[in-house]
C-alpha cells in the first residue's frame, strides 16, 4: 500500500512542478514559488533526492526575479542544488539547475556564462527531458545570441514562435503560406491582435501581402511609400505608437473601411543578411498594454529568420516561373515537331495528336500520376517524328507498299529515336525517347526496331502501341477509308498477348465510348449531342462489340449511334 502512495507523491509533487513553470511563463512569480516549495515537501517525505534538486533550483531562481538584490543568497542555493543533482546521478536535476544559472546570468548580461549553462542544459535534455524544456532552451540560446534583452516568456512563448519561424526556412516554399506561419507566430510571440506581412516589390515598388490576420484572406497592394509600412521600408526605421489616433501618420482611414479599432502599433523593416530592405512587419494592438523595448527586440530577432525564409520562398516562386517558361518552351517545341509530320503528308495530319489522346484516356483510367502521364504524352506526340526520315513516294503512296518500301517505313521507329537522343535534356526526356521509340513492339517479341518481348517494352511504349494501331485502323488513309468498328475491335481481342499488352487492350476496351467518340470528333465539325453523349456514356467498346455480334440484342439503335458519329456524318 506504501509504495501506491509512495507513486501518488510522486505524480503530485511532478505535477506541481509542471503548474510552477506555468506560473513562471506567466510572470506569476508569487504561485511559481509556492508550487515549487510545495513540491519540495512531497518530495523531502520521499527523501527524493533528485527531485528536491529540481524543486531548489526553481524555488531558487524565482525567489531571485522576486528580489534581485537576493543575486548572492540564491547562487547559494542553486549550488546546494548542483551537489544534490551529482549525487542523485540525475540529469534532469542537473538540467534545471543549469537551466536556472542560465537564466539569473542572462539577465545579469553576463551573456558568456548565460550561453554556457544553456548549452550544458541543452545537452542534457538530449538525453532526458521530462518537462519538455528543449525548445525553451532553444529559444534563450538564440535570444542571448541575438543580443535581445532577457524576459521570462509569456502565455504564448514567444521564444518558441521564434524557432517555429526559424525551422520555417527549411519547411515551407509557398510564399503564401509562409506569410502567414510567419503572421501567425509573430501575432503570438508579441501578443498582439494582428500582424501583416508586407512585401516589397521592387520592380512595381509596391508593398503587398495576401496575410492581415482578422479579416478575409486578400491580396493586398499599394505604393512602397504609403502608409506607417511604406514609412518603414522607406526610411528604415521602427515606428511604435502607443496611441494610434494621436499620431499623424497614422490613416484612420484604413479603420473606418474595415471597422477595426487600432490602438497600439509596432511596424519595422524587414532587412535580408545586406541590410537591405525587403518588407516590413506591421503588428497591431498589443493585448496587454502597449508594446516594449522587449517586444521590439524579439521583432527583429523573428525578422532576421523571417528575411531568409522570405527570400528563400521568393527565389523558389521566381524558378518556379522560370521552370514554368521553360516547359512551355518545351512544349511549343514538340508541338512543331509534330506538326512538321503533319505538313509531310496531310491525310495523316492529327494522327499523333490522336494517338495522344486516346493513351491519355488509357492512363486517366489506370489512375497512373501526373508525372509518368506527362512522359506518355510527350512519347505520343513525337513518336513518329522519325517519318521526317521516309521518302515522299513511301509516305504518301496509294495502296499496297512493297516489301522493300515496308522495310524503309519500318526505319521510321529508329530514326525517331536518332533524332530525340540527341535532343536529351533530362532523365525524363530520356524516358521519352525510350517509349517513342517502342510503339511498333509486340508482346510476343516480333515487332520493331528493338524486338523488345513482354515487359521488356516500356510501359508507356505498350499504351502506345494500342493507341496507334486503334488510330490507325480507325482513321482514312490513301489506299482505303476507316475500317468498320467490328473489325477495329476484332482486331485488338484477337492481338492481345501476342501484338499488345492484353490488361492494356482490356483497359482500352472498358473506355466508354462517349469519351473515343470525343478523340474521333477532333477531326470533324459534327457536334456531338448531349443526350447522345449520355446514352453513350454507360456503353464500352466491348459491349458494342458484342451489341454487333449478338443477333438478338435489342442495342443495335446504340451501335448505329456509335457508328453515326463514327462515320462523322452529318445529321
Amino acid at each position: 500500500m506504501a509504495e501506491v502512495i509512495d507513486t501518488q507523491l510522486v505524480l503530485d509533487g511532478k505535477d506541481l512542478i509542471r503548474k510552477g513553470l506555468d506560473y513562471l511563463n506567466d510572470k506569476n512569480y508569487e504561485g511559481a514559488k509556492y508550487n515549487f516549495l510545495e513540491a519540495q515537501k512531497k518530495f523531502t517525505a520521499l527523501k527524493s533526492s533528485d527531485y528536491i534538486s529540481i524543486c531548489m533550483s526553481l524555488a531558487a531562481m524565482t525567489t531571485y526575479f522576486l528580489d534581485k538584490n537576493s543575486f548572492k543568497a540564491v547562487l547559494q542555493t542553486i549550488n546546494d542544488a548542483v551537489y544534490m543533482a551529482q549525487y542523485s546521478k540525475s540529469n534532469t536535476a542537473k538540467l534545471f539547475a543549469e537551466l536556472a544559472q542560465g537564466n539569473i546570468n542572462f539577465d545579469e548580461h553576463n551573456i558568456d556564462v548565460a550561453l554556457l549553462h544553456y548549452n550544458n542544459a541543452k545537452e542534457l535534455a538530449s538525453d532526458n527531458d521530462e518537462f519538455l524544456m528543449t525548445d525553451y532552451i532553444n529559444a534563450r540560446i538564440n535570444q542571448a545570441r541575438g543580443g535581445m534583452d532577457f524576459s521570462l516568456p509569456m502565455k504564448s512563448d514567444p521564444l518558441v514562435s521564434l524557432v517555429k519561424i526559424g525551422r520555417s526556412i527549411t519547411a515551407l516554399t509557398d510564399i503564401n503560406v509562409l506569410l502567414k506561419v510567419i503572421a501567425e507566430e509573430t501575432k503570438n510571440a508579441i501578443q498582439a491582435d494582428r500582424c501583416t506581412v508586407f512585401i516589397l516589390d521592387k520592380e512595381k515598388n509596391e508593398l503587398w501581402s495576401k496575410v492581415a490576420l482578422g479579416m478575409e484572406s486578400q491580396e493586398i497592394r499599394f505604393p512602397a511609400d504609403r502608409g506607417l509600412a511604406g514609412y518603414v521600408v522607406q526610411t528604415g526605421e521602427s515606428v511604435n505608437i502607443a496611441d494610434a489616433y494621436s499620431d499623424p501618420r497614422f490613416n484612420k482611414d484604413v479603420d473606418s473601411k474595415s471597422g477595426y479599432h487600432t490602438k497600439s502599433i509596432l511596424c519595422m523593416p524587414i532587412k535580408n543578411n545586406n541590410q537591405e530592405i525587403i518588407g516590413a512587419f506591421q503588428v497591431l494592438n498589443k493585448i496587454d498594454g502597449v508594446f516594449t523595448k522587449n517586444d521590439e527586440d524579439l521583432l527583429v530577432a523573428i525578422g532576421g529568420s523571417a528575411s531568409i525564409a522570405l527570400e528563400n520562398a521568393q527565389l523558389f516562386e521566381q524558378q518556379k516561373e522560370l521552370y514554368k517558361e521553360q516547359k512551355q518552351l518545351f512544349e511549343s517545341f514538340i508541338d512543331t515537331l509534330a506538326t512538321s509530320i503533319d505538313a509531310r503528308d496531310k491525310i495523316t495530319a492529327g494522327h499523333s495528336s490522336r494517338v495522344k489522346l486516346y493513351a491519355m484516356l488509357i492512363v486517366d483510367a489506370l489512375n497512373m500520376d501526373q508525372h509518368d502521364k506527362e512522359i506518355i504524352e510527350k512519347a505520343a506526340i513525337l513518336h513518329d517524328i522519325g517519318k521526317i526520315g521516309i521518302r515522299d513516294a513511301v509516305l504518301q503512296k496509294e495502296g499496297k507498299l512493297t516489301p522493300e518500301e515496308y522495310a524503309h517505313i519500318q526505319q521510321h521507329v529508329r530514326i525517331t529515336h536518332d533524332i530525340l537522343e540527341k535532343i536529351h535534356m533530362s532523365d525524363d526526356f530520356r524516358l521519352i525517347t525510350d517509349i517513342a521509340c517502342s510503339h511498333h513492339e509486340k508482346w510476343d517479341g516480333t515487332g520493331y526496331y528493338r524486338h523488345l518481348k513482354g515487359e521488356d517494352i516500356p510501359y508507356g511504349g505498350r499504351i502506345l502501341a494500342v493507341s496507334d494501331v486503334f488510330d490507325a485502323i480507325t482513321s482514312k488513309r490513301h489506299y482505303r477509308d476507316k475500317m468498320p468498328i467490328n473489325n477495329v475491335i476484332k482486331i485488338l481481342i484477337n492481338d492481345s498477348g501476342s501484338h499488345f499488352d492484353k490488361s492494356i487492350v482490356d483497359i482500352f476496351l472498358a473506355i466508354s465510348v462517349d469519351k473515343i467518340i470525343n478523340v474521333f470528333l477532333t477531326e470533324s465539325h459534327i457536334q456531338f449531342k448531349d443526350e447522345d453523349r449520355e446514352l453513350l456514356s454507360h456503353y464500352n467498346l466491348l459491349d458494342i462489340y458484342n451489341f454487333i455480334n449478338d443477333e438478338s440484342s435489342d442495342k443495335k439503335h446504340v451501335v448505329d449511334l456509335f457508328n453515326h458519329y463514327y462515320a462523322g456524318n452529318e445529321v
